[in-house]
């Protein structure tokens, strides 16, 4: 069985490899209901919902960010059933706050920028 932190870097996998494929069923499996994800106003300011994000994906939008899909994940923390984790990629930085649910690990907040 795998152990938490494993599944917890494959909820990071599996959260880009979902954009970089416009699969939104695969977001979705790894998306909390009430995510919020944001970048700083300097930068797009974006605030976004799990709902955006789906549209999003669905829509294609992170299949042009595709190219490049070397991933580096740091587990920083785990604390029973919340988690701390950092991404790099080619296009963004990602701090992710995960909670552990009745479906695995989910992602619950991302704070990001454009690298």
């Amino acid at each position: 069985m795998a152990t938490d932190h494993e599944l917890i870097v494959q909820t990071a996998h599996d959260y880009f490899a979902g954009w970089y494929d416009g699969d939104a069923s695969l977001m979705d499996r790894v998306l909390h209901p009430d995510l919020v994800k944001r970048s700083p106003g300097e930068y797009d300011g974006a605030t976004l919902t799990k709902k955006d994000m789906l549209e999003a994906t669905a829509e294609g939008e992170g299949t042009r960010e595709a190219a490049d899909r070397r991933l580096k994940v740091e587990v920083c923390d785990i604390c029973g059933d919340i988690a701390s984790a950092v991404v790099w990629s080619a296009p963004y930085r990602e701090y992710l706050h995960l909670i552990k649910t009745g479906d695995g690990w989910q992602i619950l907040n991302a704070l990001y920028l454009p690298q």
